[in-house]
């Protein structure tokens, strides 16, 4: 044999035994079986109980609000929204009968309307809950809330300052959320953590179960994958049917271990009995980068079709905007339904739909000027700082550019391997 024949071999020894692409944190026999739960029973005899007392004239309070809150917890099971406006229904009727604790079904109102994104509406409960002097602590978390929808984030502060409790749940996962909009993960993180040991102290599932799947989202956004996993797995274990964390996993395989057909498959079970439009979306974004294009067109015309549902209203304007200007090419569309979200909710991510509309259409000026306005400084979010690279780069704005492509190539894990092409090309 050759010497150069000896070389290449064992170059070839060599390669074999080096790790290809990112190291595998995921294992199907942690999860396979969570993928075999069933439909959640959307009914049961307590709750049939408390509805057979609601009639038309009905003042049966107390079961207005059990009812209610029965129905947003199918609707956070399922992702069926008629579930969502069901609630609406009973709520609306419990303020409009409550003479004692109206403040506390105004709140329960307030957050159902924030599911729909009637976030204005929203905040006009709050406003007339903080009025009425009960729950103020729960108010002021509320309106805190509301005004971090909204964009107000002076208003938001302001709230958080006059709730500080170190000691309190609901303000560490506050002030998380203050940190995360400033930019600074680590800190995000440390307060999450404090949180999650909280909800852990008090033994409530629900708690744990929101702590972990977003101490997991933050992980993963860090670059702590196993951690991300962990909490994943932590909350499914607490709640086998958590569709939330299941998606979270699916990404996870997706993203950062490039296994493109086992996240589809754990979306494809998610999806038998968990109806959220968003889900076809992702569905879509896999299946058109493992080039399978009719399921991904497949899982557009399944979004598409649900979000024809008029109870759904704002909910989905976001995605519906990024579709016209991705996929079906309908700027004057795009730009229209931006500027209402822009109205409805007038944070960073709205102004960047409305920008990133105008560029599409060919209006560089003006997406640059919103840029400047509303976006730069105001929002560290990977995909809108894609779109403000874009709109540099076509402006020739290289200086900018060199500043933005290493955080957007830090931010791979969040935007998605179907993103890392646009990156480079920048």
């Amino acid at each position: 044999m050759k010497p150069y024949l000896f070389l290449l071999l064992g170059i070839l020894a060599l390669l074999s035994c080096q790790p290809q692409g990112a190291p595998t944190v995921s294992n199907p026999a942690d999860y396979n079986h969570f993928l075999m739960t069933g439909p959640v029973a959307t009914t049961s005899k307590y709750f049939e109980l408390w509805n057979s007392k609601i009639t038309q004239d009905s003042t049966q309070l107390t079961s207005f609000g059990h009812v209610a809150g029965e129905y947003h917890r199918y609707f956070q099971a399922t992702g069926q929204i008629d579930f969502l406006k069901r609630a609406e229904q009973a709520l609306e009727k419990a303020v409009a009968i409550a003479a004692i604790g109206k403040a506390d079904y105004q709140r329960a109102l307030a957050r159902n309307y924030i599911s729909q994104h009637r976030f204005r509406e929203a905040l006009e409960l709050a406003e007339a809950a903080r009025a009425l002097g009960s729950g103020v602590t729960e108010s002021q978390y509320l309106l805190f809330d509301l005004h971090m929808e909204l964009g107000q984030y002076g208003p938001a502060e302001k709230y958080l300052d006059s709730i500080t409790n170190f000691s309190d749940f609901g303000y560490l996962i506050r002030l998380a959320k203050w940190n995360d909009h400033l930019g600074k993960l680590g800190t995000t993180i440390a307060f999450m953590e404090k949180a999650a040991r909280k909800a852990e102290s008090t033994g409530n599932p629900k708690l744990m179960t929101w702590s972990y799947t977003n101490l997991a989202d933050y992980y993963g956004h860090a670059g702590r994958i196993a951690d991300a996993y962990a909490y994943y797995l932590k909350s499914l274990a607490l709640d086998p049917a958590n569709a939330y964390a299941k998606k979270g996993i699916a990404w996870l395989v997706f993203s950062h271990e490039k296994n493109p057909g086992e996240a589809m498959r754990i979306l494809d079970a998610v999806t038998r009995d968990y109806q959220a439009p968003d889900y076809f979306l992702l569905k879509a974004e896999i299946a058109g980068y493992m080039g399978t294009e009719k399921d991904r067109l497949a899982n557009l015309d399944q979004y598409f079709k649900a979000v024809k549902n008029p109870a759904y209203g704002a909910m989905y304007h976001a995605h519906n905007i990024s579709l016209y200007l991705e996929e079906t090419v309908q700027y004057d569309q795009a730009l229209e339904l931006a500027q209402k979200e822009v109205d409805n909710r007038p944070t960073p991510a709205s102004y960047d739909l409305l920008a990133y509309s105008y560029f599409k259409k060919g209006e560089q000026q003006k997406a640059e000027a919103i840029i400047e306005e509303h976006i730069l400084g105001k929002t560290f979010e990977p995909g809108i700082l894609l779109h403000v690279a874009e709109v540099y780069k076509a402006a020739g704005n290289t200086e900018k550019i060199r500043t933005l492509k290493p955080e957007l190539l830090g931010a791979l894990y969040e935007l998605g391997p179907s993103s890392e092409a646009r990156i480079k090309s920048l």
